[in-house]
């Protein structure tokens, strides 16, 4: 991991940290948060990191204003600061009495109540920044699309020595998730429900949403089903992908689709060990719509909306985004001769998309319309980032 330097995520924070007296940077359990974090301390004279899981450093922290009073002019990081709750208003207390930028860095794994925490008492005081698992433009030069498409982009999965030793970690990071991780983000849920749930969700992948239908499974209602995907999208491991709102008076889809958010996660789930048993499963074309997905939504800009298009009578995009009066639509295909439907011609047709792509496993950029082109994954990214709309 400490080879791999997330420029991109450093260079954002340290500009947050310039204008903003704390950053929060959150994400999922073991995406690198802590070794980012350390990187960028390092290059700041007098530092103070604060792992709160470690007692002897959450001790530190038993008379914090004086803890705070005795490293006046240090930026300070506190790691998974969820695990210390009643910190926030003094951290609000200490940020305005010195009123300066570039006070706190804040870690966390994106549960519920450390959003609330943050918003509520620090508003107007914090920036927040996502760090998502590796995406292709950070690991391209040193590995293949595949390994990254089957391992996920968690650090320790990608960079294992073996595939059973990446399987092995990504099996233990759901079970430490639903054992030790979901009873602290909510004391009184169902564990095996949420458990359930979530597995149900990775055979559901990049499909509609039906609260009713996954409740009736689990043998609870569809606001209990919500509930635990709000818990599920709070700790980043879950995402739910909104369909477009636009008055063009046809009847549209109305429910989310659901992801599990990384492709690594997605296949321990669903017991995919391989490529080979990745070829051959039902899942291929959603984990392949996953990997796309997942690649444009971490590095998208604030000023783009992303959702998806779908019509009752078959018009769909699998994301379109938008920014200032234009759209630019993904059709993501799982094939290396990739064929369209009627339904996705309508699509373009009914939002006048000005340039699409269909995202498949090839290895060149080439046209099939005025407006469309089949291209791989890394060079799509290139070019929404040549035109300003991702990171």
């Amino acid at each position: 991991m400490h080879d791999y330097i997330r420029r991109h995520a450093e260079a954002t924070i340290e500009r947050r940290l310039a204008n903003t007296p704390a950053v929060a940077l959150l994400g999922p359990r073991q995406a690198g948060k802590s070794t980012l974090a350390k990187q960028i301390l390092a290059t700041h004279e007098g530092a103070v990191y604060l792992d709160l899981e470690r007692p002897s450093d959450a001790m530190k922290l038993r008379a914090p204003e004086a803890f705070l009073a005795a490293n006046p002019d240090a930026l300070m990081c506190l790691d998974e600061i969820q695990r210390v709750p009643e910190l926030f208003p003094v951290l609000r207390s200490v940020i305005d009495d010195r009123g300066r930028n570039g006070q706190f860095l804040i870690l966390g794994s994106a549960s519920p109540d450390l959003l609330r925490q943050s918003s509520e008492t620090l508003a107007g005081r914090i920036a927040r920044v996502e760090l998502a698992p590796f995406d292709v433009g950070e690991v391209e030069s040193t590995h293949s699309l595949n390994d990254l498409w089957l391992r996920g982009g968690f650090p320790r999965s990608l960079l294992a020595a073996d595939e059973e030793a990446s399987i092995e970690w990504r099996q233990d990071f759901v079970r430490t998730f639903l054992e030790r991780d979901i009873p602290r983000l909510a004391a009184r849920v169902a564990t095996e429900q949420v458990g359930r749930l979530w597995q149900m969700c990775a055979h559901e992948q990049g499909q509609l949403l039906n609260s009713s239908k996954l409740g009736a499974s689990l043998g609870v209602s569809d606001h209990t089903v919500r509930s635990y995907l709000g818990l599920l999208e709070g700790a980043l491991v879950t995402q739910l992908l909104s369909p477009l709102e636009v008055n063009l008076k046809k009847r549209l889809v109305k429910s989310p689709k659901v992801y599990i958010r990384d492709t690594g996660l997605l296949h321990a789930l669903l017991g995919i060990q391989s490529m080979n048993d990745l070829f051959g499963h039902p899942c291929y074309g959603p984990s392949w719509e996953t990997l796309v997905v997942a690649n444009v939504l971490a590095r998208l800009r604030p000023q783009v909306q992303a959702a998806f298009y779908r019509t009752a009578r078959g018009a769909e995009l699998d994301l379109v985004l938008s920014a200032s009066g234009v759209r630019l639509a993904i059709e993501c295909k799982a094939s290396t001769a990739p064929k369209v439907t009627r339904g996705f011609w309508n699509a373009i047709d009914d939002l006048g998309v000005d340039q699409a792509w269909l995202a498949a496993p090839v290895t060149e950029t080439y046209p099939i319309h005025e407006r469309v082109e089949v291209t791989p994954l890394p060079h799509l990214l290139k070019a929404l980032a040549h035109r300003g709309w991702l990171y």
